[in-house]
């Protein structure tokens, strides 16, 4: 994991304009389309509403451990975490949205009250992942964003802001898979001229190139598309991990 200091006020900023973005969005909704299938695998809207309603609170929880250095974690356990999801996602629109403002709120309010001093601090997430509080807004954009897209009402890969897509895709091959063993080393090229590499390490030989546009393989790789729009060198495209 890469030690660079993020621009954090900026990824706060970009926290809020796109929570208001999915608040406009969502507004335009009515009850019955809160409990219609989302993109997601056995979730609803309803389902990732109360989601991303209570990934803000996890986080405000990190962002309070780095601010006291009082270790509190993002969810009391898994089932807990799950079963809060269950019992939300079944409220209606106006509840749902109360719950995805006040929630973004507080997470914005933690993160700005985070002192300077304090965002290198780092946090433990689910699963033993151990981030850097001054990442955690992007974390938090990423869950924004990209759940936004799997609600299905129109807001698109393609849609994303070209810096978010940029960002998640830096974390993406930087972060999540690099020097994952189950995928092969691999370098991902833009047509703006970047090129990433992720994946198992090359050992001599040369990664798989895999060529398109940013949006589709960030679509490709959070297994949001199928990556018809992409070509690699050689062959079919590899099967992504799970995230």
């Amino acid at each position: 994991m890469t030690d660079t200091a993020p621009d954090f006020a900026h990824d706060v900023a970009a926290v809020h304009e796109a929570t208001e973005r999915l608040l406009t969005a969502v507004a335009g909704l009515d009850d019955a389309a809160v409990t219609e299938p989302s993109l997601l695998p056995d979730w609803t809207r309803g389902h990732v509403l109360a989601h991303l309603s209570r990934n803000a609170d996890a986080l405000v929880n990190l962002l309070t451990w780095a601010r006291t250095d009082v270790p509190t974690p993002m969810y009391a356990d898994a089932a807990t975490r799950d079963a809060d999801i269950r019992r939300d996602a079944v409220r209606p629109l106006a509840a749902q949205l109360d719950d995805l403002r006040e929630s973004g709120e507080g997470f914005t309010a933690a993160a700005r009250a985070l002192p300077a001093d304090r965002r290198g601090f780092r946090v433990e997430m689910r699963n033993g992942v151990v981030e850097r509080a001054d990442r955690l807004p992007l974390r938090r954009l990423g869950e924004v964003e990209l759940h936004h897209v799997d609600l299905g009402i129109g807001y698109t890969l393609d849609r994303l802001p070209a810096a978010f897509v940029a960002a998640e895709l830096d974390f993406l091959t930087g972060v999540k898979f690099a020097g994952h063993a189950k995928l092969p080393a691999l370098e991902l090229r833009t047509a703006d001229g970047r090129s990433r590499r992720t994946g198992r390490a090359a050992e001599g030989a040369a990664p798989l190139v895999v060529t398109g546009p940013a949006t589709a393989l960030l679509g490709w790789l959070t297994g949001r598309g199928e990556g018809d729009e992409l070509t690699a060198d050689g062959g079919a495209l590899p099967v992504v991990p799970p995230l």
